[in-house]
C-alpha cells in the first residue's frame, strides 16, 4: 500500500474552452427555437438566417461561426392598398399646407398687440393692509408663591424630652428617701446582731436580701414617679405645639386662597385681551380676502384676453399641422410567441465538481494511509519493540505497505492487527511481525530476552518506519 497521489487539477483554459463552446451552441439553438415566423390578417413576419460572422474567444483564442438573422415584415394586399391611398392623400395635403404657409409667414411677421386688453391685478392693493396683531397684554405675572404662615413645629421637648426635669424630680425623691433607707438598714443590722445572727451567715444574707428588695422597690417607685412627671410635661408641650401648627395651617390656607383669587382675576384679563386681539385679526383677514378676490378677478380677465389673442394666432398654424398629419396604415398585430430556452450546461461546474470528488477520494485515502502509518509500530515508541509472532494472538492481516531494503528494492511488508498474549487489557495493536521484517531487512531485527527469560525477536521501529516512508 503506497501513499496516494493527489489528482491533477483541471486546466482552466480547457475548462473555459469547453464552457464557451457549450454556451455558444446553446445560444444558437435557442435563436432557432425562438425566431418563430408569424402570419396575421394584417401581414406576416419572417425570420431568416441571412449570414454569419466570425467571433474569436479572447480567453481561449477559439473561433466560432455565429449565424445572423433578418426579420422581414410584409403587409397583406388590403393593407398595402390602404398604405398607397394614405401616401397619395398625404401628398395632396402637403401641397395644401405649402400654399397656406405664405399666409402664416405674413401673420407671424406682425407683433402681437396687447394695448386693448384688461389690466392685470394690482398687488399694491393687497400689500397696503395693516399688520396682524401677534401679541397682547397678558395681565401681569401669575402668583407662583405665597406666605406659608411660618415653619411647622416639629419638636417641643427641650433637652431630650424633659429628661432634665425628670432627673430633678427623681433626685428630689431620692434625697428624701435615702436617709430613711439608711436608718432602716441600720435597724435591720442591729436587730440581727441582737438575735445573735452573725455577718456572712445564711440567715444574715437572707434577711439582708429581703431588706434590699424592699429598698429597690422604693427606689423603683421614685423612678416611676419621675417618669410620670416627665410624660405629663411632654404631653403639655405636645398640645401646645399642635395648637401652634393648627394656627399656622389656617394662615397657610388663607394666603393660598388669596393667591388663587389673584391668579383667577389675572386669567380673566388674559382671556379678554386675547379675544380682542383675535377679533382684530379676523377683521384684517376679511379685508385681505376682499383685496385678494379683486386681484384674482383682474388677473382672470387679463388671462382670458391673452388666451383669445394666442388662439387667433395659433389657429392657422394648427390647421397646417393637421393637413400635414395624415392617417397611418395599421401595422400587423403580432402575438408574443412563447419562448423556449435550452438550459446551458455548466461545464465548468461539472469539471470542478469532478475534481472536488477526486480530491475527496484522495483526502480519504490519504487519511487512511496516515492513520495506518500512525498506528504502525507506535511512532512515539522507543527504537526497539518486541514484535515476535510467538508473543501475539488474535492476528489478522489488514493490508500491506511497501518498504525498501538494502538492495534498494521495494518489497511488500504485511501489516496485522493483534494483541499481546501477556496483556490482560487485550489492547489492539497495528504493525508488522518481526518474522516478516526480517525477510525484508534483516538488520532491522534483533533478539531480546522477555521477562519470562525467553529469546524473542524485536524490531528497530525507527529503521522500519524509515524504510516504509522511503518507499512511499
Amino acid at each position: 500500500m503506497s501513499k496516494p497521489e493527489a489528482p491533477t487539477p483541471p486546466n482552466p483554459i480547457e475548462t473555459a474552452r469547453a464552457s464557451t463552446s457549450t454556451n455558444v451552441a446553446t445560444g444558437v439553438a435557442n435563436a432557432f427555437l425562438n425566431n418563430v415566423n408569424q402570419v396575421t390578417p394584417q401581414g406576416s413576419l419572417s425570420y431568416n438566417p441571412t449570414g454569419s460572422y466570425n467571433w474569436a474567444d479572447p480567453v481561449t483564442g477559439t473561433n466560432y461561426n455565429i449565424p445572423t438573422f433578418t426579420a422581414t415584415q410584409t403587409l397583406s394586399p388590403q393593407q398595402q392598398a390602404i398604405q398607397g391611398q394614405n401616401e397619395a392623400a398625404q401628398y395632396n395635403l402637403a401641397g395644401m399646407a405649402n400654399s397656406q404657409s405664405g399666409r402664416i409667414s405674413r401673420l407671424l411677421g406682425q407683433e402681437m398687440n396687447t394695448s386693448g386688453l384688461p389690466q392685470a391685478g394690482n398687488p399694491n392693493a393687497i400689500k397696503g393692509l395693516g399688520q396682524a396683531q401677534t401679541s397682547f397684554d397678558t395681565g401681569g405675572p401669575l402668583n407662583t408663591s405665597f406666605d406659608a404662615g411660618g415653619p411647622i413645629k416639629s419638636s417641643y421637648a427641650p433637652e431630650g424630652n424633659y429628661s432634665t426635669d425628670r432627673q430633678r424630680v427623681e433626685d428630689s425623691l431620692m434625697q428624701r428617701m435615702n436617709p430613711q433607707l439608711a436608718l432602716e438598714r441600720q435597724g435591720v443590722e442591729q436587730r440581727l446582731a441582737d438575735q445573735g445572727i452573725r455577718y456572712g451567715s445564711q440567715a444574715y444574707t437572707s434577711a439582708m436580701d429581703d431588706y434590699n428588695r424592699q429598698a429597690n422597690d422604693a427606689r423603683f417607685a421614685a423612678v416611676g414617679q419621675a417618669g410620670a412627671e416627665q410624660a405629663r410635661m411632654n404631653a403639655m408641650a405636645g398640645q401646645e405645639a399642635a395648637f401652634q401648627n393648627q394656627a399656622q395651617e389656617q394662615q397657610y390656607n388663607q394666603n393660598q386662597g388669596q393667591a388663587a383669587f389673584g391668579n383667577q382675576a389675572l386669567g380673566q384679563t388674559f382671556t379678554q385681551n386675547a379675544a380682542l386681539a383675535s377679533f382684530g385679526n379676523a377683521g384684517l383677514a376679511q379685508q385681505m380676502a376682499q383685496a385678494q378676490s379683486g386681484f384674482n378677478a383682474d388677473q382672470a380677465a387679463r388671462n382670458a384676453a391673452l388666451q383669445e389673442l394666442y388662439q387667433s394666432r395659433n389657429q392657422p398654424i394648427n390647421e397646417i399641422t393637421s393637413l400635414l398629419s395624415g392617417s397611418q396604415v395599421n401595422s400587423p398585430n403580432f402575438v408574443n410567441t412563447p419562448g423556449s430556452q435550452i438550459p446551458t450546461t455548466d461545464v465548468g461546474g461539472l469539471v470542478n465538481q469532478n475534481f472536488q470528488q477526486q480530491m475527496g477520494v484522495y483526502g480519504q485515502q490519504n487519511q487512511n494511509w496516515q492513520s495506518m502509518m500512525g498506528g504502525i509500530l507506535g511512532l512515539g515508541a522507543g527504537a526497539m519493540k518486541l514484535s515476535d509472532e510467538r508473543e501475539k494472538k488474535n492476528i489478522d492481516q489488514v493490508g500491506t505497505v511497501f518498504a525498501y531494503n538494502e538492495s534498494a528494492e521495494r518489497e511488500k511488508l504485511p501489516i496485522y492487527e493483534y494483541q499481546y498474549k501477556d496483556d490482560p487489557a487485550a489492547i489492539q495493536h497495528i504493525g508488522p511481525m518481526a518474522q516478516d521484517v526480517k525477510k525484508v531487512d534483516p538488520k532491522a531485527v534483533s533478539n531480546v530476552k522477555t521477562p519470562a527469560g525467553k529469546t524473542r525477536m524485536a524490531i528497530d521501529t525507527r529503521r522500519v518506519m524509515g524504510n516504509i516512508l522511503k518507499a512511499a
